[in-house]
C-alpha cells in the first residue's frame, strides 16, 4: 500500500513539475544540434551537406501559452558537390559556410502539460566564413555577408526538476536572400533543418 501511494505521488510530483510558466517568466536555454543543408534553385544541383550548431535563447512568456522567443546560434551551413565558378576554374566541390544567425519567433505552447511548442518567426544570419574543400580556399568574397529567412520549430520539453528541462527540437530555415553576390541573375537560396538537443532554466 505503502508502495502504491508513494508510485501516485511521484507520479503527480512529475505532472506538474517544471510547467507553471506564467506571465512575467523568462526561460534561457542552451543546445547543440546537427544540421543538415543545401541550396535550392532551379539552375544549381548539389547533394545535402553537415554540419552542426550551437544555440543560447531566451523565452518571455506572456501567459502559459504565448511567449517571445529569441535565440543567438553558431549555425554551420553549405552543400556538397556544388559547382564553383570565378570566370577562370570550374570544378566540383563541397561549400562550408559558417554564420551568426539571430531568430526571433513568437512560442506557442500545446498539450495537455504544456510542454509541446511551435514557434515561428524570422532570422537574420551573418556570414562569418565560408571555405570551398576541394582547393582549402576561403570563398568568402563571391558570397553575401548577410541572409534573411523565415525559422520554424516544433519541440518538446521533459521536467527534470522545477526549473530545469530536457529540451528536444526539430528546427527548419528558408532563406529569402541570394546566397551569392553575382550568379547572373540565378536565384539561389539556402536551406537548413537541424536536430537539436538541450536544457533549458526557468527564472521566476
Amino acid at each position: 500500500m505503502k508502495k502504491k501511494i508513494i508510485t501516485v505521488k511521484l507520479l503527480i510530483a512529475f505532472s506538474v513539475i517544471g510547467f507553471a510558466q506564467k506571465k512575467g517568466d523568462v526561460e534561457f536555454g542552451i543546445n547543440l544540434g546537427l544540421n543538415s543543408s543545401n541550396v535550392t534553385s532551379e539552375y544549381l544541383s548539389s547533394d545535402t551537406g553537415t554540419g552542426v550548431n550551437l544555440g543560447f535563447a531566451a523565452d518571455y512568456f506572456f501567459s502559459d501559452s504565448w511567449s517571445l522567443k529569441g535565440k543567438i546560434i553558431y549555425d554551420q551551413k553549405g552543400w556538397d558537390n556544388g559547382y564553383f565558378d570565378d570566370g577562370i576554374n570550374e570544378f566540383r566541390t563541397n561549400y562550408n559556410l559558417n554564420y551568426l544567425t539571430i531568430p526571433v519567433m513568437a512560442n506557442w505552447h500545446f498539450g495537455k502539460k504544456k510542454n509541446w511548442n511551435l514557434n515561428f518567426g524570422p532570422y537574420a544570419g551573418f556570414l562569418l566564413s565560408a571555405e570551398e574543400t576541394a582547393y582549402n580556399t576561403n570563398v568568402k568574397e563571391f558570397f553575401n555577408t548577410n541572409d534573411f529567412g523565415l525559422n520554424i520549430g516544433i519541440g518538446v520539453k521533459f521536467p527534470l526538476s522545477n526549473k530545469l528541462k530536457l529540451n528536444i527540437e526539430y528546427e527548419a530555415q528558408s532563406g529569402f536572400s541570394d546566397v551569392f553576390k553575382d550568379n547572373n541573375n540565378k536565384r539561389i537560396i539556402g536551406t537548413r533543418g537541424a536536430l537539436n538537443v538541450g536544457l533549458n532554466f526557468l527564472m521566476k
